[in-house]
């Protein structure tokens, strides 16, 4: 990338990794398959990411809705293929090795024990790194940051501003976004994040989140760097 592109480089990147049930069923392979390959995807997006000069990296890996709606079965898929991820070694020293913090967000309660513990170590393990943050939204829900929000807030007394709210949401760590990445076509964000989200650019693939490529996420950071963000103004 040229110097002028660089000097655009969004600081936080949110991503909607959309497609993978799809994509699995258009190419014919287990479920299993399709969602362990939306994984990988986003560890090698992740080190795209670090290589442009993003410096904080948001991925909805499951939604509250999911959790209601999609089958048991696909539920055990994920959290054995999470769970698996959180583990794998060679995962854990590609983080270290290009200090990578990971950050939990989300009513993990609901997990499986199983999971939460491996989520929790990998946090712990990665927590010292700066270079670049990834927030792993997880049973996580827009409406449900706001509320939680909101009934934290019912405890205290005097008027409530802007970072009031802010400083009690689940994702109070998380910063504005500046580009959001939804892939499959679909165009919408679905409650992601709506405080960090207010001013993000937008861009949307129509290839599934499998098929995604660096050069589909050059392109999106091309665009960005074109536009002109006014914030309101």
């Amino acid at each position: 990338m040229n110097n002028k592109t660089k000097r655009s480089i969004p600081s936080h990147v949110a991503i909607i990794p959309d497609g993978n049930r799809r994509w699995a069923r258009l190419n014919k392979i287990p479920l299993f398959l399709g969602y362990s390959k939306g994984i990988k995807k986003f560890v090698d997006f992740a080190m795209w990411s670090k290589e442009f000069g993003v410096k904080t990296l948001t991925v909805w890996g499951l939604s509250s809705d999911n959790m209601k709606k999609r089958s048991s079965l696909e539920r055990r898929v994920l959290f054995e293929l999470y769970t698996k991820a959180a583990k794998d070694k060679k995962l854990i020293k590609m983080l270290a090795d290009n200090k990578v913090r990971l950050n939990i967000i989300g009513d993990i309660g609901e997990l499986p024990k199983r999971l939460r513990n491996a989520l929790a170590d990998i946090e712990e393990r990665t927590s010292k790194y700066t270079d670049l943050t990834i927030n792993l939204l997880i049973n996580y829900g827009g409406r449900e940051d706001i509320i939680h929000s909101m009934k934290l807030l019912q405890k205290e007394h005097g008027k409530i501003g802007e970072e009031d709210v802010r400083k009690n949401l689940l994702t109070s760590s998380v910063p504005d976004v500046d580009l959001i990445v939804r892939t499959s076509g679909e165009m919408r964000l679905s409650g992601l994040l709506p405080w960090q989200t207010a001013y993000s650019e937008l861009y949307f693939a129509k290839k599934y989140w499998p098929e995604f490529e660096k050069q589909d996420f050059k392109r999106a950071i091309a665009l960005f760097s074109k536009r002109h963000r006014r914030f309101g103004e």
